[in-house]
């Protein structure tokens, strides 16, 4: 059986457990396609899958390959694919079932109902978009229902998901403030954001409503941590989501404003949504660091830190 290169964890634990290994491709299901990866995302649900994170709510089987995103070029298909052909570039969002063949490899299989074609863009850049931009598409478009002319703060909005909420955001004709640490400033004002708020150095709910007198309209959350501090910032019969806090601030329900949590969906659709805006200059894919594969125990290390910007990619 065809072997390829990977880096996977043998048994659960930090960074370093992550290690190089040789292992089985993945197989060809009817409905499935094989991706020649160019370049995988890193994300925090990454780590959480290293670390064992997540064994109460999917089944593992160890050897475990991390990583859920990720772009190349189509390797094989099934024989119930026709949406794409062999040496067709791709992105790919890898959720599965069953935790085991993830994106820290040379190969991985992933439904054809989740894969979109990469059009122009370059294939490393892509490789951060599937996850993190889906994330932030069923946040705005999905979760929220972002209109033109709204007030919409993104919290986080210097990180991997973040960066591409403002973005879309922007697009769909909304007023972005952008809630994040100093240093980000600059980068979230580029990316469509119209106000600033420094998370480290202000009272948010305060300079928001400094900002938007009234309450912002929408209030989408990538970081986590306490909403009840930030419902104050919201008006009265708003919306909230995040993708980190499940239930709602129970002041924010005396107040009718609305909350869901949002826990990423593979969309091949949406996806091709993405790929059409970055195609048209309308999205980007912003880059902290690229790494080899063999640093991905460095990758997941720096994410823990904090203060990424942008999204981490791992070169394969």
């Amino acid at each position: 059986m065809a072997t390829m290169r990977a880096m996977a964890v043998e048994r659960f634990g930090g960074p370093d457990e992550l290690r190089e290994m040789q292992l089985d491709a993945p197989l060809v299901g009817p409905d499935y396609v094989l991706i020649r990866i160019a370049a995988a995302g890193v994300n925090p649900v990454d780590s959480m899958i290293r670390a064992g994170g997540l064994t109460g709510a999917f089944p593992h089987m160890l050897p475990v390959i991390p990583g859920w995103e990720a772009a190349g070029t189509v390797e094989a298909v099934g024989p119930a694919v026709t949406s794409v052909a062999p040496g067709d570039r791709v992105v790919a969002y890898c959720r599965k079932d069953l935790v085991q063949g993830g994106t820290y490899a040379e190969l991985v299989a992933a439904r054809d109902t989740a894969v979109a074609g990469a059009g122009s863009m370059d294939l490393i850049a892509a490789g951060g978009l599937p996850l993190a931009g889906l994330t932030a598409y069923q946040l705005l478009h999905d979760a929220v229902g972002i209109r033109t002319g709204e007030t919409i703060v993104v919290r986080g909005a210097s990180g991997g998901v973040g960066h591409f909420a403002v973005q879309l955001a922007h697009a769909a004709g909304a007023d972005v403030i952008a809630v994040a640490g100093g240093g980000a400033e600059v980068v979230v004002h580029a990316l469509g954001a119209g106000d600033f708020v420094d998370y480290r150095t202000e009272d948010v709910a305060g300079a928001i409503r400094a900002l938007a007198p009234d309450g912002a309209d929408v209030l989408v959350d990538t970081a986590g941590g306490d909403l009840a501090a930030l419902a104050p910032a919201v008006r009265d019969g708003g919306r909230m989501a995040s993708i980190l806090v499940t239930e709602p601030p129970e002041s924010a329900a005396e107040r009718g404003i609305g909350f869901r949590y949002v826990f990423v969906r593979p969309n091949g659709h949406q996806l091709s949504e993405l790929v059409a805006m970055a195609d048209a200059g309308h999205l980007r894919v912003a880059i902290d660091t690229t790494y080899p594969l063999a640093q991905a125990p460095a990758a997941q290390a720096l994410l823990a830190e904090g203060g990424v910007r942008g999204k981490l990619i791992l070169e394969i």
